[in-house]
């Protein structure tokens, strides 16, 4: 049986989610680990969290995949007494190396916003943001759907896709508007809302839709013709993509084993008081 090291492992998260298709201002790749480490189980996650960060190391795990950076932005200490360095420490006495794909696992055939795209049925997808290098790939999708949905329709299959959470999916829109062109993307997507795919879609599905942009764009829209708009968790939509991961980690080193943590690290725990937009209000 062919023994894999940690050198292996980054070897091909390099093939999959070249780090020269990250954004400029991402931090992706290794984070802690030696290559010489002996590679037999990793995990699979969205975030690195405490609750993960357990979970690989009860499982003992020789690595943790996550998408998002722990160390996107910049720290100054590493003390035990702070949520990073706890992590960190948790991590190097285990023995467990850490490893981010962020958007150079958007980007690809099998990433983010291409999965969603699938999950959902869209014909013809391509990129919003096209990579220059390869126009095949990039960030976000826009499709068509097999056949018209209204927007409730688009909505109730959306949250068929998308894991549960607390948030839940939300709409702003007619709800009986014809919906067959589709613009996406997975995580955080209040940046494309005037990208001219965007606007020329008919629903613009993403995460973290801030008030003012959401507002500006639907009154937009109401002036000049757009999109409805779709919202779901973050954590939500950059998931899904992890179990397609997994499976081509595998094929790529076999004998590793690969595992999907089942960790939903969506940070809300409940909600109270939430009803339809139509009846806020009313006695």
């Amino acid at each position: 049986m062919t023994t894999f090291t940690l050198a292996d492992l980054r070897r091909e998260t390099e093939a999959m989610w070249p780090a020269d298709t990250a954004e400029s201002w991402d931090r992706v790749g290794l984070v802690t680990g030696r290559n010489d480490a002996p590679l037999r189980r990793v995990l699979l996650a969205v975030d690195a969290v405490a609750d993960t960060v357990a979970e690989a190391v009860a499982w003992e795990a020789d690595a943790l995949i996550t998408h998002h950076p722990l160390l996107l932005r910049g720290i100054h200490t590493v003390a035990e007494d702070t949520g990073k360095g706890a992590l960190l420490a948790a991590l190097i006495r285990a023995d467990c190396a850490l490893i981010a794909a962020h958007t150079n696992a958007d980007q690809p055939v099998g990433g983010v916003s291409d999965v969603i795209a699938k999950r959902l049925g869209l014909e013809d997808a391509v990129p919003l943001v096209p990579l220059a290098k390869d126009p095949s790939i990039g960030i976000g999708r826009v499709g068509t759907l097999p056949a018209p949905l209204s927007l409730r329709q688009f909505a109730e299959l959306v949250a068929g896709v998308m894991p549960a959470t607390v948030s839940g999916v939300r709409v702003a829109g007619d709800p009986d508007r014809a919906i067959e062109s589709v613009a996406l993307l997975g995580g955080a997507g209040d940046s494309l809302l005037d990208h001219p795919l965007v606007r020329a879609a008919d629903v613009y599905l993403t995460s973290d839709l801030r008030h003012h942009p959401a507002q500006d764009a639907l009154e937009l829209a109401a002036a000049a013709g757009g999109p409805a708009l779709v919202d779901v968790a973050h954590w939500a939509s950059e998931s899904l993509w992890l179990e397609g991961a997994a499976e081509e980690l595998s094929a790529r080193l076999p004998g590793v084993e690969f595992r999907v943590s089942q960790v939903r690290t969506d940070p809300w725990s409940f909600s109270v008081g939430a009803r339809p937009g139509s009846e806020l209000g009313a006695e």
